[in-house]
């Protein structure tokens, strides 16, 4: 198994390009995982809606009751 630093120590000695090529790989994996997250905290959110745990108001005592609770 590869340790954090045996990868960093692979990368050094990569050519420019090749380092250029991960960094772009890693920006996206970054976005997907990103993405990912967001689509489970909407999940998580319409589960909460549809048990009837979410609570909306416009008023802003109200919501910070809310916040409180």
């Amino acid at each position: 198994m590869m340790t954090f630093n045996d990868v960093v120590e692979g990368i050094k000695g990569l050519s420019t390009d090749e380092k250029e090529e991960i960094q772009s790989l890693l920006q996206q994996y970054l976005r997907e995982e990103g993405r990912d997250k967001i689509y489970e905290n909407f999940q998580a959110a319409q589960q909460e809606q549809k048990q009837g745990n979410l609570k909306f108001s416009n008023q802003i005592n109200e919501l910070r009751q809310l916040i409180e609770e």
